[in-house]
């Protein structure tokens, strides 16, 4: 675990939560769960539908979920493998269904309502020049956010999803590190930078708290204004 979700679980620690971070990468569990021993972690391929479900029944109860993981592929669009699309949907939308899917049925037994975040992007509403796998499997997060929102609703469960632009993870700065690339994109946005990690936890821990307690299934931009164009 790395990244937003490291720093959203970090957060929610800090917070008073008991908090299980999950992730398929044993070696970032290790460096977390030394930095927070309080925090419970669980190391899990989302990509193994089955194993993912039986696992996170055995977690629980959750009032909370975030749903961070996320992967990326670039390429042309006439030039996307089959295997890395079904890649990035499987991490990107597949695993956000399934994981939602067995905490809220839960949530719904309990009867005692929820939240759940779901990290999507702005890249789910501005197409990207080599992004043809990535913003449909936003754009899938966003939808599943609403349908959620309205079944879910009457059960006194919350469901909202994050929509930050290029956010400066080890991920981003990848991808966006060459001058040629990040100037155009800074140059739509009005406030002139990239999205601070820290700028999406404060986002989500308000998402998830009852200071937020009349929002649901909405898709929140946090971008710098970029959307405004």
């Amino acid at each position: 675990m790395s990244g937003i979700g490291r720093a959203i679980a970090k957060k929610l620690v800090e917070c008073g939560a008991e908090t299980y971070a999950l992730s398929r990468t044993q070696a970032d569990l290790d460096t977390l769960k030394k930095e927070v021993p309080s925090m419970h972690v669980i190391q899990i391929d989302l990509q193994e539908w089955d194993k993912t479900r039986e696992t996170i029944a055995k977690i629980g109860p959750v009032d909370l979920l975030v749903n961070n993981a996320g992967v990326s592929k670039l390429a042309k669009f006439t030039e996307m493998k089959k295997e890395d699309l079904d890649f990035v949907m499987d991490v990107n939308f597949n695993a956000v269904f399934n994981v939602s899917q067995v905490v809220a049925k839960a949530m719904v037994e309990r009867g005692e309502g929820g939240s759940v975040i779901n990290i999507s992007s702005s890249a789910s509403q501005d197409a990207l020049m080599d992004h043809a796998a990535y913003c449909p499997s936003k754009a899938a997060v966003d939808m599943l956010t609403k349908c959620m929102a309205l079944e879910l609703g009457p059960h006194k469960i919350r469901v909202n999803s994050v929509n930050p632009t290029v956010t400066w993870t080890d991920m981003a700065k990848m991808h966006w590190s060459d001058p040629a690339k990040s100037e155009p994109m800074l140059a739509k946005i009005p406030l002139g930078k990239f999205i601070g990690v820290e700028d999406v936890v404060n986002s989500v821990i308000f998402l998830l708290s009852d200071k937020s307690a009349m929002t649901t299934g909405e898709c929140v931009r946090i971008d710098g204004g970029l959307g405004v164009h």
